[in-house]
């Protein structure tokens, strides 16, 4: 195995003309020279160097070696500047999961904003449902996940969740429905109501069997929808009323009335995954800071 460090100095001996020069470049003693040429002829096993008057020329294999050494060294400064550029955020590849409704919501701005302040970085976004996308996180094929989490999950090893939203879910009626004409609807109300599902089964959906279950039954769904679209169709259609998280209400079905809900609410919170080792990246921690403005927004 042929030691890089060694052919540099070779290199270093060969355009200085003379093992001294090439000392006094690279502030070593000639002794210290001398000594990682003839490691490095033992290493090729052919010699590099042959004598002419004070000096010292190339042989054939010293200058194949000396080419090599400068083209290794460019790369290596390259390889330098690349990742100064990586660390200072200015480059690089950000892979983001995320589900459907925080996309055209809390995604798209907090993106655009990252793109104006890191214009070099590589943005690419994945839709994750109905994966979980916390395994891509910890394995490292996605820098950053957006997931919906209890406070009762187990914390991860080496991820960082970092909280987002708490997005309440409201009720979602046919227009004309009797509990429309009220401002708030406490959620018993709805017990004795056909219900649209408008989650698969999961994280999502959780919150709202719990708020039921607190409020002392659990819904009959007539029909189930794993989009919100077709569940505002489906209410609107008359089959049933929903509940709906806020941002999946972005667009609205004109055939239903929106109201919020109480006694308990259901809410789903909202994070940020990410790797602890990863949020020394700049462009990571920039990207938080705009989901997190677009969440209060």
């Amino acid at each position: 195995m042929i030691d890089v460090r060694r052919m540099q100095v070779l290199r270093a001996v060969v355009t200085s003309g003379s093992v001294t020069a090439a000392a006094a470049h690279l502030g070593y003693t000639p002794s210290a020279v001398s000594q990682q040429v003839a490691a490095l002829e033992k290493e090729a096993g052919i010699a590099l160097l042959e004598r002419v008057g004070r000096g010292v020329q190339p042989t054939a294999a010293g200058r194949l070696l000396t080419k090599h050494a400068a083209i290794i060294g460019q790369h290596v400064a390259e390889a330098e500047t690349a990742l100064a550029d990586l660390r200072a955020g200015h480059t690089g590849r950000l892979t983001v999961r995320y589900f459907a409704s925080v996309g055209p919501t809390l995604l798209a701005s907090a993106l655009a904003r990252l793109r104006r302040e890191h214009p070099d970085v590589t943005i690419d976004p994945k839709l994750s449902d109905p994966d979980d996308p916390m395994p891509d996180v910890e394995q490292g094929n996605a820098d950053l996940a957006i997931v919906v989490r209890r406070t009762s999950d187990e914390r991860r090893q080496g991820i960082r969740v970092v909280h987002l939203l708490d997005d309440a879910y409201q009720a979602v009626l046919p227009t004309g429905h009797p509990l429309s004409v009220q401002r708030v609807i406490d959620l018993a109300d709805l017990a004795g109501e056909p219900w649209v599902g408008s989650e698969p089964p999961g994280p999502c959906l959780e919150p709202i069997i719990d708020a039921c279950a607190a409020a002392g039954f659990t819904p009959d769904f007539v029909a189930k929808s794993e989009d919100y679209a077709t569940a505002q169709g489906f209410v609107a259609a008359g089959l049933g009323i929903s509940l709906i998280p806020r941002l999946g209400l972005s667009t609205r079905h004109p055939g239903v009335t929106i109201r919020p809900v109480r006694r308990p609410d259901p809410v789903r919170t909202i994070y940020a995954a990410v790797r602890e080792i990863s949020l020394d990246q700049p462009a990571l921690r920039a990207l938080i800071d705009a989901l997190m403005d677009a969440a209060k927004a």
